[in-house]
């Protein structure tokens, strides 16, 4: 059976494609067709996965799968980040640690799944961007199109008659365009103009943007270090060394050599608190006054690190994180021979700064008897002692500060080999000394006071108190470039969002009766009411350059009206 088509019905597609011409390109986005299921064979597979994949739809989705990622990995104890929390949430959860452990949720960021995920986006916004990169160059070097046949089927639409020369008003209304900062351009009996072209440059630099901050989070991922170091003051330093740190963790691709030659010491830590108020004992300031050098002969230089304002030195920077109380403890034996003398770090239990931990003497000291033991001193701290209230300060600050003091003797059991906290004591082989009354022996030390141990046992003497601090030492290459990378999606999400590409026809022909009919119209690539209030600015504009024939006196100034069949 044949099929004919009517004029009328050619005349209508023709329309149709013509103004699909005046409004394609306004976008770098691919044509949104419904893709054939390919044939059979790799091939034909491996053009429809990779459509699939670079597509808008799929980069997106894998976006936010790596959002939904990272939720566990910030919920969930890792293994990088701190081995003991997931070991007790292994003995708390005996039943779910296996299910965490197979899915890779102690470990998330390196873990298989996230790792393809992540790899699966960058991909994917590669193949997007390269594309639209290429093709937005291309707009770059063209033209804006000509002007569709009838230009009344466009969104915005004006027309007005003039007496002048249609040579003068395209040549009028060509130089306006080009002032406003089109693109224009003459094409037969109009003009073509186009703008709005940051547009598509803040969308391509907001993809852009993401590759920059991915690839800077898995650099950084990869070659980064981290670590802590409590220091008291006027202690010994520390030097970025390895062994150095009293925790250390880093990434799969980080060598030592990469570490900063640099060391500082703690000269003094300053701590002030609100006296009064419902806000007592809230800290106003902490900040710690250090000396550091650069390199193995740089000279000493002093700063101040406060609290979210680190010390940089190259890519490395010193953050204060934690400060505590050390009192200083002087031992003796019965002979009076010093066996220890040194500032003991306590940690904190709460926030007025209650202190716990352990004095351990581990060599040098002889009981009466003359045989060798080791000594373990449970040690409990209040800054501020107010009598009633024994079990915890009343002040973070050292307003009367207290010691209380239960030693013991015996085996510390340090030479087993298994590691001890500097703040426990194992009481496995330890004794207690007794007071006269064969109860345990504890008393309740101010500085300058002492202990005497019972038969000739030797002393125990607090001499004062320091403060210590705690630094941790970051160097996370690429977090410049992920700063950068954010700050430019920010600018390009919101030139995508908030500038309009649109194009802009002007036609100026002689009408059958002489006169010359100039008609203007707009295309945005979505509705904006900035279209048609832009158009009927550049109208009134042009038509004081060209105005209406003087045969229509009545005839108002050019207005901008929706065209057949716009939404009203």
């Amino acid at each position: 059976m044949s099929k004919t088509t009517t004029s009328d019905e050619t005349a209508a597609a023709n329309e149709e494609g013509d103004l699909g011409a005046a409004g394609s390109q306004l976008s770098t986005a691919p044509a949104d067709t419904v893709a054939n299921v390919p044939g059979l064979g790799v091939v034909g597979w491996a053009r429809w996965f990779w459509r699939q994949l670079t597509s808008m739809r799929v980069a997106l989705l894998l976006l936010l799968l790596v959002a939904l990622g990272a939720i566990p990995g910030s919920l969930i104890p890792q293994t990088g980040q701190d081995a003991t929390k997931v070991a007790d949430f292994a003995k708390a959860h005996p039943t779910l640690a296996p299910v965490y452990e197979k899915l890779g949720l102690f470990h998330v960021y390196s873990s298989v799944w996230f790792s393809a995920v992540y790899i699966l986006l960058f991909v994917s916004l590669i193949g997007c961007i390269v594309p639209r990169t290429w093709q937005f160059v291309g707009q770059l070097r063209s033209r804006p199109p000509g002007a569709p046949k009838r230009l009344t089927r466009l969104p915005a639409y004006t027309s007005w008659r003039t007496e002048a020369e249609p040579e003068q008003v395209r040549e009028a209304a060509l130089a306006l365009l080009k002032k406003r900062r089109f693109r224009a351009h003459l094409t037969g009996d109009a003009v073509s103009a186009e703008k709005g072209y940051l547009r598509e440059v803040g969308n391509l630099a907001f993809h852009i943007a993401l590759i920059v901050m991915l690839v800077a989070f898995a650099w950084g991922q990869l070659f980064k270090s981290e670590g802590n170091k409590l220091l008291v003051e006027g202690g010994t330093g520390f030097s970025n060394t390895l062994i150095a740190y009293d925790d250390f963790k880093s990434g799969n691709l980080f060598e030592v050599d990469d570490l900063n030659p640099f060391s500082f010491t703690l000269d003094q830590f300053k701590g002030t608190y609100e006296r009064t108020g419902p806000n007592k004992g809230t800290a106003r300031t902490f900040q710690a006054a250090v000396t550091y050098s650069v390199g193995a002969y740089g000279k000493d230089k002093k700063d101040v690190v406060k609290v979210n304002h680190p010390l940089e030195i190259d890519d490395s920077k010193i953050y204060l994180t934690a400060h505590g109380y050390a009192p200083v403890i002087t031992v003796r034996d019965g002979k009076g021979n010093v066996v220890f003398h040194d500032a003991v770090p306590l940690l904190p239990l709460d926030s007025n700064v209650t202190s716990s931990g352990v004095i351990k003497v581990l060599d040098g000291y002889k009981n009466a008897r003359g045989v060798t033991e080791q000594l373990g001193i449970s040690a409990f701290f209040l800054p501020t002692y107010t009598a009633g209230s024994e079990t915890a300060s009343t002040f973070p600050a050292l307003d009367n500060p207290v010691l209380n003091l239960a030693p013991y003797h015996g085996d510390l059991g340090v030479d087993s080999g298994i590691p001890q906290s500097v703040y426990q004591m194992d009481k496995t082989h330890m004794k207690a000394f007794k007071d006269a009354k064969k109860a345990q022996l504890r008393e309740n030390l101010k500085p300058g006071e002492t202990m005497t141990l019972p038969n000739g046992a030797g002393s125990v003497t607090y001499e004062g108190t320091k403060q210590w601090a705690n630094f941790q030492i970051t160097q996370q290459p690429g977090s410049g470039w992920a700063l950068g990378g954010a700050i430019a999606a920010i600018f390009g999400l919101a030139a995508s969002l908030f500038i309009q590409r649109r194009r802009v026809w002007v036609r100026a022909v002689r009408g059958a009766d002489g006169v010359t009919v100039v008609e203007m119209a707009g295309l945005g690539r979505s509705e904006s009411a900035k279209l048609p209030e832009e158009l009927g600015d550049l109208a009134g504009i042009l038509y004081d350059r060209a105005p209406g024939a003087p045969e229509h006196p009545d005839t108002p100034e050019p207005e901008v009206v929706p065209a057949e069949g716009a939404e009203k």
